[in-house]
C-alpha cells in the first residue's frame, strides 16, 4: 500500500533561498504552459495536449539563452508542474468533478515541488536533487520503498515534507461477516450524529477564533502596501488561519480513527457543501465544519483498516422519513429539530433519526453486495418517548 508521511523541514538560510527559487521555476513553468495553451486555442482554434505538446517544450527552453536558468532546478519538477496542468484540464473537463478553469498561480500562497528521482530519507534528513541534504523532523519510522517527495512551503513561511512510499503490503481483505456497523449523519449544531443516538459536539474552530482573526484583519488592512510592518501582519493572520486548519485537521483526524477502529462498516451521506453554502447564512458555518476533509480521512483509514465504507446518495431523504413506520413528510425545513410522525405518531430527534435511516440504508446497500450483516440491534427510537397515534 502506498502510505504518505508529513514532515516539518528546516532549510539553512541558503537551502530557503533555493528551495524559493524552485518554486518559482514550478509555478513558472505551470503559467508559461498555460498561457501557451491558451493563447494557442484563442488565436488559432488549436488545442494543445500539455502532456505531448507542451512538455517537449521544456527541453528546448533550456537550450535557449533566455530560459538557461531553468537548467538549476530539477527537471522532473518542471516535468510535474506541466503534467499538473493537464490534470487540471481534465478535472475541468470532467461533468462530474464540476472544477474550475485552471488559473495561473500566484507567488503569494502555499507553494511546492514534487521530485522522484535522486531523492532519499537519511538520518534526520532527506534528500533531493540539486540541493544538500536538508535537516527534518522525521516523527515516525519510514519504512518501505521511497517512491517520491513533494515539498511545500506555507503561508507562514514554514516547509514541509511529503514523502511517498510502498511498503509492499496489501491492503486488508474487508469482511464478508459485518457485525459492527454505525450511520453517521453529518450537521453543525452537532458535528456528526451516530446512529446509536450518540451526538459528537461541534468543536467550531473558526468561529471561535473569529474575534482575534477580525483583529488580525484589521491590523493588516491598516499597513502600508509594500512595507516589512505589512508583510509581518500578513504571516500574523495566516497563522491564526494555520492553528484553526491544524486543530480541524487533528480533531477529524482522531474522530475518524476512533470511528473506523469501532465499526466493520461506515454508512455516510454524500454532501454537497458548495451547493449548501450558497445558503448565506449557514455558509460560514459548513465551511467550518469541512465535512469534506473527515469524509476523505475516514475513507483512507477505512481502506487501510479493511472497513467497509458505503457513501450514500445525496438525495437520500434521511432526515424527513420515519425510521419505524417508513412515512416520508414532504417538506422538513432545518429549524425542525423535533418532528413527530402522523402516521405511527411516533416523535423524532431529527438528526438520530437521520442516522438510523441512514445506516439502515448502508445495510441494505451491504447485502445487496452479497455481505452478510447481522449488525441490527433490534428495533430502535430516535427518541426515549411515543406519543399515541
Amino acid at each position: 500500500m502506498l502510505r504518505a508521511t508529513k514532515v516539518r523541514i528546516y532549510p539553512t538560510p541558503e537551502q530557503a533561498e533555493y528551495l524559493n527559487a524552485q518554486f518559482g521555476a514550478v509555478r513558472f513553468a505551470y503559467n508559461k504552459s498555460l498561457h501557451i495553451k491558451k493563447q494557442a486555442y484563442q488565436r488559432h482554434g488549436v488545442n494543445l495536449n500539455p502532456r505531448k505538446d507542451l512538455k517537449p517544450l521544456l527541453a528546448v527552453a533550456k537550450k535557449s539563452r533566455k530560459y538557461a536558468w531553468l537548467k538549476e532546478y530539477d527537471s522532473i519538477a518542471l516535468q510535474q508542474a506541466v503534467i499538473n496542468l493537464d490534470v487540471a484540464f481534465s478535472n475541468f473537463f470532467n461533468p462530474k468533478l464540476k472544477a474550475r478553469f485552471p488559473t495561473f498561480k500566484s507567488k503569494h500562497g502555499k507553494q511546492s515541488s514534487y521530485h522522484c528521482v535522486g531523492i532519499k530519507v537519511l538520518d534526520g534528513a532527506i534528500k533531493i536533487p540539486k540541493i544538500a541534504p536538508i535537516e527534518a523532523r522525521l516523527h515516525r519510522e519510514i519504512t518501505g520503498m521511497l517512491k517520491s517527495i513533494t515539498l511545500s512551503r506555507s503561508t507562514t513561511g514554514k516547509y514541509y515534507a511529503s514523502l511517498l512510499c510502498d511498503d509492499g503490503m496489501e491492503a486488508p481483505e474487508k469482511p464478508a461477516l459485518i457485525s459492527n456497523v454505525t450511520g453517521l449523519d453529518m450537521g453543525l449544531t452537532h458535528f456528526a450524529i451516530k446512529s446509536d443516538g450518540n451526538k459528537i459536539a461541534n468543536p467550531r474552530h473558526l468561529i471561535n477564533a473569529s474575534h482575534n482573526l477580525r483583529r488580525k484583519q484589521k491590523a493588516l488592512s491598516r499597513k502600508k502596501k509594500g512595507s516589512a510592518n505589512r508583510r509581518k501582519a500578513r504571516i500574523q493572520l495566516a497563522s491564526v488561519h494555520e492553528r484553526v486548519a491544524n486543530a480541524r485537521a487533528d480533531f477529524q483526524h482522531k474522530l475518524s480513527r476512533a470511528i473506523v477502529d469501532e465499526n466493520q462498516a461506515v454508512i455516510v451521506e454524500t454532501l454537497k457543501a458548495a451547493n449548501m453554502m450558497k445558503n448565506h447564512h449557514l455558509a460560514r458555518a459548513i465551511g467550518d465544519a469541512g465535512w469534506s476533509g473527515f469524509i476523505t480521512k475516514l475513507e483512507y483509514k477505512a481502506a487501510e483498516k479493511g472497513v467497509h465504507l458505503v457513501k450514500l446518495d445525496q438525495w437520500f431523504a434521511s432526515s424527513k422519513t420515519c425510521h419505524c413506520c417508513g412515512h416520508k413528510m414532504p417538506e422538513m425545513p432545518l429549524h425542525k429539530r423535533i418532528w413527530q410522525c402522523p402516521e405511527c405518531g411516533v416523535e423524532h430527534d431529527r438528526d438520530i433519526n437521520a442516522a438510523i435511516n441512514i445506516e439502515r440504508k448502508g445495510i441494505l446497500e451491504l447485502q445487496a453486495a452479497g455481505l452478510v450483516v447481522s449488525a441490527h440491534g433490534g428495533q430502535r427510537k430516535s427518541v426515549t418517548q411515543t406519543v399515541a397515534a
